[in-house]
């Protein structure tokens, strides 16, 4: 048997196993929206964790990360900052958006922020920008499958195919057992990613150079432009102090205000289960530590790889390693991809039917799982299109989605903390922001000081809100009161 083939039956091994843990974590669940969207509210700190930690480490970290610490050095330490710091206000907001969500029935962003705010326009605004923030990002976990599909298995099997496989396990488990399946596949992924990430990040610098520190030294001989932050461009320039404060800047603001981890909100059982999973978070760090290592270990390797988001199955391949190590370094690829992307389509289809859909046509449970399903069909199909075209790197397709994700952040605090906040304000603010934030992405030479153009967008975007909200008002406050009292601690209402 040669060498891919057997690792191509270990790949398909993962793949079995993963659909029957996603077919089997769906017999529990109730055939309402409630169980397909939020579990039935009743997901624990252990679900909890690993949707987080591995919805969080996708594709972009075990591929994107090590191909920007071996071309860009530093400049990669940016996504361990905002892992570290981005959960930190949800603990606080969290709780408060889970509590709305149990008093009013909420399942999705848009649903909470049009409950305080009435307006179908701003809820399919909502669902709109999540879609389209989404598609990239979908885009990005299919392009990183079929990357290493196509390395490990010596071009045997191409990229669409590859992509195409994972993703067909996707979607059959994401359809039939909706965020259950989520659930359990992110825990079983996540604690899979997680071991072979720190075998090979100690295994291969051992190899090559005899040791991680041995490793650092001669990278600082040979390259110490690569261990000074906030390292290179894509070019081979310095990064600005602008452009990487903001990049770490725009992913904090944005990374709890996903969609698809925004919503898990409504799938906790309780807030300390909310605000436990807060404080364990930084521990998934952890499993950067590794994959940044295995970039710089390719910094002074001989050879290179076509393209930089290949450094890691390129090392793999060309350090001799048993077809065994081969085929689970590639299982370990395939659960940070697709730990994410199942949540990631679920979710999508989720907003877009319950907020795009919904609001202006009536449909009961049953029509409305149906079209989830068909669009979560539709979503992966749009986003395979795309990721069959080569020359973007995985980094950058996140960061061009955390701009738009962060222009949700001013309404939803505005809709839990702030009672003189109006439904004009909140959709001034959203489209200003938004507007300035897609302008700045199509004219990125315009930006002043290299800031990234979701923060531009925010500096536009609240004082936008705050002042047409101070100038106008709802036309009923009675509902902004009931629904500040249902976000509110019981503690702090002196229950």
């Amino acid at each position: 048997m040669e060498r891919w083939q057997f690792v191509t039956i270990i790949l398909l091994l993962y793949l079995l196993v993963t659909l029957w843990i996603g077919l089997r974590a769906g017999r529990k669940a109730s055939k309402s929206v409630t169980g397909y969207v939020a579990g039935d509210r009743a997901f624990g700190l252990l679900l909890m964790y690993f949707i987080f930690g591995a919805t969080m480490f996708s594709a972009f970290a075990f591929l994107g990360g090590p191909g920007w610490a071996y071309s860009r050095g530093a400049a990669a330490f940016y996504i361990l900052c905002y892992g570290v710091l981005g959960m930190t206000p949800w603990y606080w907001v969290g709780p408060r958006a889970a509590r709305v969500g149990r008093a009013y029935g909420y399942v999705t962003q848009a649903q909470l922020l049009v409950g305080r705010f009435p307006s179908r326009v701003l809820s399919a605004l909502m669902a709109s920008l999540t879609v389209l923030a989404f598609i990239p990002y979908i885009t990005l976990q299919m392009r990183g499958a079929g990357i290493v599909i196509e390395a490990v298995t010596e071009g045997h099997i191409p990229l669409w195919l590859g992509a195409g496989l994972a993703y067909g396990i996707v979607l059959v488990y994401v359809l039939t057992s909706g965020v259950s399946a989520v659930g359990w596949t992110n825990t079983f992924q996540g604690i899979f990613m997680l071991v072979i990430a720190w075998t090979l990040g100690l295994y291969l610098p051992m190899r090559l150079y005899g040791g991680v520190g041995a490793m650092f030294q001669e990278i600082a001989a040979r390259r110490p432009e690569l261990l000074t932050v906030p390292g290179l461009t894509a070019s081979g320039e310095a990064w600005s102090w602008g452009g990487y404060s903001t990049a770490i800047l725009i992913s904090a603001i944005g990374v709890s205000m996903w969609p698809h981890l925004f919503m898990k909100a409504f799938a906790a059982k309780d807030d300390r289960t909310i605000r436990r999973t807060v404080v364990l978070f930084p521990t998934f760090q952890l499993f950067l530590i590794p994959v940044f290592i295995i970039g710089f270990a390719g910094v002074l390797f001989p050879e290179s790889p076509p393209d930089p988001d290949f450094i890691l199955p390129f090392l793999i391949l060309r350090s001799e390693l048993p077809a065994l190590m081969v085929g689970l370094f590639c299982a370990g690829a395939l659960s940070a991809s697709m730990s994410t992307g199942d949540a990631l389509l679920h979710a999508g289809a989720s907003v877009a039917v319950e907020d795009g859909v919904r609001p202006f046509h009536g449909l009961d449970d049953g029509q409305q799982r149906r079209l989830m399903r068909a669009l979560v069909v539709a979503m992966g199909a749009v986003a395979y299109f795309f990721a069959l075209y080569e020359g973007v790197s995985l980094v950058v397709l996140l960061l061009s989605s955390y701009g738009i994700i962060a222009q949700f952040t001013p309404p939803l605090l505005a809709a839990l903390y702030w009672r003189r906040a109006t439904t004009a304000g909140v959709m001034s603010g959203l489209l200003a922001g938004t507007a300035v934030t897609l302008f700045f992405f199509f004219q990125s030479h315009l930006r002043p000081m290299d800031l990234h153009e979701g923060i531009l967008g925010l500096l536009v975007h609240v004082p936008v809100l705050v002042v047409v909200s101070l100038l106008t008002r709802d036309g009923n406050p009675e509902r902004a009161a009931a629904f500040l009292r249902a976000a509110a601690d019981p503690a702090e209402a002196g229950a």
